[in-house]
């Protein structure tokens, strides 16, 4: 076990912010983490995979464990669906070229998501009407105590809108170790709802789109309008697409007739965040390094050098400057380690 002193994490987090593991070690298999967990002479342990979904605003004084858990299996199989089991450490998106290549069905919509699979489960990944929850059958977990492993099945993750047990009640009290998916091999439910996928189709002259042209559908969205962590630091949305009560919706959309919404199934309703940033007048500015991407408000960017306070700083003036706009509170969907 190689166990690294004064690590840069700069590689490690999507967002490029430079900060500094005062410990640091890879893992690559089970046994090797539960050695991690029991060493006594490293008391604190903070667990990063993909790194796409923090924003880290200071050194971290504890031993940094690197997830690099890898593995794709099929678990079980009919003619009609297949469990595959994918390891924490597998990068999402590849999974999901994955899953496509074999035929199999319920993960393209959620096609170039940034980050690794151990993470999905922890904020109930989503997007363009599919969650995590959909395909979700349960995740191995490790009690960071005991380092014994714990199986979590769909319930029992509690997921909620990028929420679930593991953001909440269960927060570094577990470290996912691998998860269960449950997708079709055939009569492949297509999720094509959202506008931006019927039009990208219907440019495309695709009138009835196999599973592998909605993910290219979703890819070519993403790209036209979310950056590329390699070319500028971002961690993808930042923002909760905040939901709000009939009452204060009819209030809301009196005030702002034109404003795109969600309806939703308990009289509750989803404004777009990204939305109320840019008309906030956010879109495209830039605070020194730390800016608002030019193409999409949600997604907050470190232009070089920002640092993570310079990054939590500007969300925190974004969430004022909404609040006292549109009298509507928006909450980071990121993990803010402070």
């Amino acid at each position: 076990m190689n166990i690294q002193e004064n690590i840069s994490l700069k590689n490690y987090n999507t967002f490029g912010i430079d900060v500094k593991a005062r410990f640091f070690v890879e893992i690559t298999g089970l046994v090797q983490l539960q050695k991690v967990l029991e060493l006594k002479a490293y008391p604190k342990k903070f667990i990063i995979s993909g790194g796409s979904n923090m924003l880290l605003t200071k050194d971290i004084d504890a031993l940094v464990v690197h997830l690099k858990l890898k593995g794709i299996s099929i678990v079980e199989e009919n003619e009609n669906f297949v469990e595959v089991k994918a390891m924490a450490g597998e990068n999402w998106h590849e999974l999901v070229m994955w899953s496509l290549d074999q035929g199999f069905g319920g993960l393209e919509n959620l096609s170039l998501i940034p980050g690794n699979v151990g993470t999905a489960p922890i904020q109930n990944i989503g997007a363009y009407g599919v969650e995590l929850k959909d395909v979700f059958v349960s995740c191995a977990a490790m009690d960071v105590k005991t380092g014994q492993l714990e199986g979590f099945d769909n319930e029992a993750c509690e997921f909620g809108y990028r929420e679930s047990i593991f953001k909440n009640r269960a927060k570094d009290k577990y470290i996912i170790t691998s998860v269960v998916l449950k997708l079709t091999k055939k009569d492949h439910v297509l999720h094509t709802g959202y506008g931006s996928i019927e039009n990208e189709l219907k440019e495309k002259g695709i009138v009835h789109p196999t599973i592998r042209d909605i993910s290219d559908a979703v890819i070519a969205i993403r790209r036209s309008k979310l950056p590329d962590p390699k070319e500028i630091g971002n961690c993808g949305s930042f923002f909760k697409n905040p939901v709000i009560s009939q009452k204060a919706f009819d209030r809301f959309i009196k005030k702002y007739p034109n404003a795109p919404f969600y309806e939703m199934d308990d009289d509750k309703f989803k404004i777009p965040a990204g939305w109320l940033v840019e008309q906030c007048g956010f879109k495209g500015k830039r605070f020194g390094d730390a800016g608002v991407h030019e193409k999409q408000a949600l997604v907050l960017v470190n232009h070089g050098s920002a640092t993570g306070k310079e990054i939590l700083d500007l969300s925190k003036k974004i969430q004022d400057e909404v609040q006292k706009t549109f009298k509507i509170k928006i909450q980071p969907e990121v993990n803010i380690i402070k």
